[in-house]
């Protein structure tokens, strides 16, 4: 396996920005790894599949193909950076991601990615279930109002038509589901770096965790 940099945390702190300016900036791959759960979820809507159905979600995760090409997530081939943001996906992915089965297929998925290239993945059991044994470790945090004015402005700026109490409301759900779930649960451990982003600049937190890979 190659070098990976492991980075967790809620919804909105600000992993997905930092970590593709941390990955252009070391040559490492940037890999989202909720998007994935989100394919899994918007094959569900397009297919009409019942989140509840376990064998048919797996069936799904199996035969997809997801590829994260310039920072741009395809499935299939085809750009899904805007379908997999919508309300409809948001509101089920936690749903559909609580299935064990469907988590084992996922982190098989995630693990590939590292097996001929340097990456950085983030996401919410990254540094405690995907890659435990990760030499870089990190969770980044913020408070739960300026996550949510993150995200909305993030949607906005993609034409997703949206409310900031919806978002709000969407992320304290999520927050709630991701810490709660029996399996790849949200979880702060010893073994990682905490960075608090609240009121943090982007480039200060990319440095931090630069500073910290090139001085092992």
């Amino acid at each position: 396996m190659k070098s990976v940099i492991a980075i967790d945390g809620p919804a909105g702190s600000g992993k997905g920005t930092i970590a593709k300016l941390v990955g252009k900036k070391l040559g490492y791959m940037y890999i989202d790894s909720g998007a994935i759960y989100r394919c899994v979820a918007l094959l569900t809507i397009r297919n009409g599949i019942d989140i509840n159905d376990e064998e048919k979600l797996c069936d799904i995760a199996k035969k997809m193909n997801v590829e994260f090409i310039d920072n741009k997530v395809f499935l299939d081939l085809e750009d899904v950076g805007v379908d997999i943001r919508s309300k409809e996906v948001s509101d089920i992915v936690s749903l559909v991601s609580k299935h064990k089965k469907l988590r084992d297929i996922i982190i098989e998925i995630e693990r590939n990615y590292a097996k001929d290239k340097d990456i950085i993945m983030e996401g919410r059991d990254i540094t405690t279930v995907v890659f435990p044994n990760a030499k870089y470790k990190f969770y980044l945090d913020a408070d739960l109002n300026v996550r949510a004015k993150r995200r909305y402005e993030e949607l906005i700026k993609r034409n997703i038509k949206i409310t900031l109490e919806e978002v709000v409301d969407g992320i304290s759900k999520r927050d709630y589901n991701d810490t709660h779930k029996e399996v790849g649960a949200l979880i702060r451990t010893d073994e990682q770096i905490y960075i608090n982003t609240t009121d943090v600049e982007i480039e200060e937190v990319v440095n931090k965790i630069i500073e910290v890979v090139r001085s092992e």
